[in-house]
């Protein structure tokens, strides 16, 4: 469909970002004479009156790139193939750079100041006071200035590791084709996850063991990429006087190493559920021996809420009504406000976000189709515009923004607040059924997989910091180890799956998956207590416009998450049980 056969009402309305065109030129202009501003105070820090001027043209400055960005890639993204939007969006990222590169000098002139001089700035400039916090706080991990440029140049090799990784990965593996309804079929990434998913077993053997030969054809250089990764984050963590890799991933997260070992601890005392759930995931597909290529075929047949677009967001309305009618009022304001583009159309970019810019309210992209599982995706996303907002509306633009560590929370308080909803008006046995494994999968890939992954993470980075051996023997016997413990005696532990850790991306971007995890139990916690307690609500708004005023361990302790203690990571495990004991009493 094109885009000028779907009725306005449908579309989204960006010029509330930007005025057109001519505006955007205008403002543009205005920015391009200024980037340069922030130059003339360096050296210049120790000045109170200074630093006062440096933080108002550096904000005004960060305001007005944003909404050009958002205004041009948002436009660009209604269609990919316009070159007037493309050359717009490159033409802000020109800009974003040339901006980065004047404004390189802020902090480490800071960093060389005495820390009472920073603990002043923390006092009279409120509205940044997190900003010089952080300062203070990772001042003792930044070296000398001759060492910092040293280590600036080191990083572009050490960045090599990710990139060297996605050009094997999706450049140079050359996948085989399978049989597929009669035809031949050539096995990509995209359509791997979809073959793992089809209800023909012999299809999900085939595309499961092709798949695994070709990365096994490459196991020692992915080996040797992960490896040199490994040596790079040790490096790093040990010049910058970290006594573990782990330590100086989450201190730059400002997340205790608490948070982490409470999240393996917790979900390993409990994975008797998980187990629990393979030999019901065994039992329900009839098979005498369960593989790992069996665990995600859906167990449950999809009953689907065709609901019309109007249809299915009243009916996540309905849902979220528990969380007040500000609330609501925010969520309707999307709706009849031209703040969603609803519908896929032509070249339009694919899946589904929220965006914004301070000082506009959020946006939402989506392609609707007529799915259950994307009435979801409108909660999910309505929720990231709702924190978004919230927190905009309720912080200066320095503490707006919030970390990836709770990115997720919001969206998917959303997402399990719809579930129990229908779960609980609905009485369509089948739809209860098909929502309970939903959920039950939510658990299995988002918290139980991350959290694997998370374990796996640890122990080869403590493998690496001891000096002991790290190669694909090493890592798959120890990846191994772990799905046998995971996943339990109901399934079989094959030497494919032992040489999974060489296919996920995610491992160059170290400590990184855990946030997954810590994310949905979070949001299950949260979730469950504003079903039980108004109170929970009050506390729940005040988290969403906490922005980015403290530490997010902090910020979720205001929702109830204490991510330091078990209580929260105990809570989710117990969640899982309850909905798989109630999916099995469902004959």
């Amino acid at each position: 469909m094109k885009r000028e056969d779907i009725a306005e009402k449908y579309k989204w309305n960006l010029n509330r970002i930007v005025n057109g065109s001519d505006e955007f030129e205008k403002l543009f202009k205005d920015v391009e004479s200024n980037v340069d501003a922030c130059l003339k105070f360096k050296g210049k820090l120790n000045d109170f009156k200074v630093v006062e001027r440096l933080l108002s043209v550096d904000t005004d400055l960060s305001i007005k790139l944003e909404r050009l960005y958002c205004y041009a890639a948002m436009h660009s993204d209604e269609d990919v193939k316009d070159n007037f939007y493309l050359s717009l969006e490159a033409k802000v990222e020109n800009l974003v750079t040339r901006y980065n590169s004047n404004n390189s000098f802020i902090i480490p002139e800071f960093l060389s100041y005495d820390d009472n001089l920073i603990n002043d700035y923390i006092k009279r400039f409120s509205e940044h006071d997190k900003f010089f916090k952080d300062i203070l706080r990772e001042k003792k991990h930044i070296l000398s200035y001759p060492e910092e440029k040293i280590l600036a140049k080191v990083s572009e090799v050490h960045s090599s590791f990710s990139s060297i990784f996605s050009i094997l990965d999706n450049g140079d593996l050359n996948f085989p084709n399978i049989k597929y309804e009669d035809k031949s079929v050539k096995l990509t990434h995209g359509n791997y996850s979809l073959f793992l998913q089809n209800p023909i077993r012999n299809i999900r053997k085939q595309a499961y063991n092709k798949y695994y030969k070709t990365y096994r054809a490459y196991l020692q250089t992915i080996t040797a990429i992960y490896s040199g990764s490994l040596k790079k984050d040790c490096f790093s963590a040990k010049v910058r006087n970290f006594k573990s890799c782990l330590e100086k991933a989450l201190f730059f997260e400002d997340v205790s190493p608490v948070v982490y070992n409470n999240l393996i601890d917790s979900v390993s005392k409990n994975l008797k559920h998980l187990h629990e759930y393979v030999a019901f995931r065994k039992k329900t597909l009839n098979v005498e021996k369960l593989y790992m290529y069996d665990m995600y075929v859906p167990i449950i047949d999809e009953a689907r809420v065709e609901l019309e677009y109007e249809d299915a967001f009243k009916l996540v309305t309905e849902g979220l009504l528990c969380l007040g009618q500000d609330y609501i009022d925010g969520i309707n304001k999307s709706f009849s406000e031209n703040y969603i583009d609803v519908f896929e159309t032509e070249n339009k970019k694919s899946g589904a976000y929220s965006n914004s810019c301070y000082g506009v309210f959020p946006y939402v992209l989506l392609n609707y189709q007529k799915t259950t599982h994307d009435v979801f995706t409108i909660a999910h996303e309505l929720g990231h515009s709702m924190h978004s907002y919230y927190s905009a509306k309720a912080q200066p633009y320095s503490k707006a923004n919030y970390t990836i560590f709770v990115a997720e929370v919001a969206s998917t308080v959303n997402e399990v607040l719809l579930i129990k909803h229908i779960l609980k008006t609905t009485a369509d046995k089948n739809l209860k059924k098909f929502l309970l494994s939903y959920y039950l999968d939510m658990f299995r890939t988002t918290l139980f997989r991350q959290t694997m992954f998370s374990e796996f993470e640890k122990i080869a980075h403590n493998l690496t910091e001891k000096n002991k051996p790290v190669n694909s023997e090493s890592l798959s016997k120890e990846y191994l180890k772990l799905n046998k413990k995971y996943y339990g005696k109901d399934i079989v532990s094959d030497k494919n799956i032992a040489i999974e850790w060489c296919r996920i991306p995610h491992f160059y971007r170290s400590f990184y998956v855990y946030k997954y995890a810590t994310g949905i139990i979070s949001a299950i916690n949260i979730a469950n207590q504003i079903l039980k307690d108004d109170n929970a609500v009050t506390n729940y708004k005040k988290f969403l416009c906490s922005g980015g005023s403290d530490s997010p361990v902090e910020l979720l302790k205001i929702a109830g998450v204490d991510l330091e203690t078990e209580k929260p990571f105990d809570f989710a495990m117990e969640e899982f049980n309850k909905t798989l004991t109630e999916l099995k009493s469902l004959k």
